[in-house]
């Protein structure tokens, strides 16, 4: 058939959806799909019926299955030089199978698996992440390859950072609702690429969540990746002191021994999380913050319920004791750092005089 009358044909069954486009394929072209010993059909046979003709296909459910495809945008994707039979493997011909799937989410389900063909290792870290562990345990709801990354105008290089909340809103929608209030959030979806998004701190395919005793524990280091970085840091006029201090303190140094002595056991040191919050981070000057100064009984209480007025008054909010913060502090520690070298730079002297002398007295006597 010339490609004149394909074109032709392409266009009349753009109007129409379903059996009644199928049969005119039928008709006009002759069975699309190969013959016994031949290649499945080509991609040029399938955009002939599939490239922007407003097909559908009605499920069991009632729910309608688009199976429309826009050439110009798969073949503009990452999978545009790949043959459509690579991921629909179950389709060798047409007329095509019958759908096996009773609902939209059961045909997602049925066929995320195909990714594996191509990214064994990407779909293997998935398996053991938190998506993957609430699929095996019966939420059909649960996010799949597809979900994130779509289907058939898969970009290359990846989601922009900036557009990953707004694919994890999909189903995450309150707690999206609290990060695009936080510092990191407002700042991200404002257009800055240097804060956090999403997979930054929960990871890409082995996603961890929060309650996760790993993810809780090791959460310093995640932390870390950017309060630790002089340069970053220094952009936005933030001391990496936060993170130093941190891990200077009697939190920070238990949780950072317990990571070396027992790396997967939980701690019960509060890590960053446990006073800053997680999704809605906010700065430490802002009145709704958990570590504003006047909320930070009710935050230390969390733990350590006795606490009374007084004892967050000794927290010295990640800062090195100076002449601005904690000046008694500074004082004490000035004071100490002068008079103990002081002591023992005299004790030292009188020693090596004392020793000298009594040399001088031993040569003496000997001598005479």
């Amino acid at each position: 058939m010339s490609k004149k009358h394909q074109t032709a044909v392409s266009r009349v069954v753009g109007r129409l959806t379903g059996a009644a486009a199928a049969a005119l394929v039928i008709v006009a072209l002759g069975p699309v799909g190969p013959a016994a010993g031949q290649e499945a059909p080509d991609n040029e046979s399938c955009l002939t019926c599939h490239d922007g003709s407003g097909m559908t296909a009605t499920l069991q459910s009632g729910e309608t299955l688009d199976v429309t495809v826009d050439r110009s945008a798969y073949e503009g994707s990452v999978h545009g030089d790949l043959s459509c039979t690579v991921c629909h493997q179950d389709v060798d011909a047409y007329p095509h199978r019958e759908l096996s799937a009773t609902n939209l989410r059961e045909y997602t389900i049925d066929h995320y698996e195909v990714c594996s063909t191509c990214h064994e290792v990407e779909f293997s870290e998935t398996l053991d992440a938190v998506h993957s562990q609430a699929l095996q345990g019966g939420n059909v709801d649960a996010a799949v390859c597809t979900d994130c990354h779509g289907a058939h105008y898969i970009t290359d290089g990846g989601m922009p950072s900036v557009e990953i909340p707004h694919a994890c809103r999909d189903c995450h929608s309150e707690v999206y609702d609290r990060y695009e209030a936080s510092v990191h959030g407002a700042g991200l979806l404002a257009g800055n690429p240097d804060v956090p998004s999403c997979t930054d701190c929960h990871g890409v395919h082995r996603t961890e969540s929060v309650s996760d005793s790993p993810f809780h524990l090791f959460s310093p280091q995640i932390c870390a990746e950017c309060h630790d970085d002089d340069e970053l840091m220094t952009r936005y006029g933030i001391s990496t002191e936060v993170f130093e201090t941190y891990v200077a303190d009697f939190h920070g140094t238990t949780v950072v021994l317990f990571q070396k002595l027992a790396p997967d056991q939980e701690t019960n040191m509060p890590v960053c999380i446990d006073c800053h919050g997680v999704h809605d981070i906010a700065r430490a000057d802002d009145p709704e913050s958990a570590v504003f100064r006047e909320n930070l009984l009710p935050t230390c209480q969390r733990c350590h319920p006795d606490a009374t007025s007084n004892f967050p008054a000794a927290w010295m909010s990640h800062y090195q004791p100076s002449l601005r913060h904690s000046v008694a502090v500074f004082l004490v520690n000035l004071f100490y750092r002068i008079f103990i070298p002081t002591v023992v730079g005299t004790m030292l002297v009188f020693v090596i005089l004392d020793m000298t002398k009594r040399f001088r007295v031993r040569r003496q006597r000997r001598a005479t």
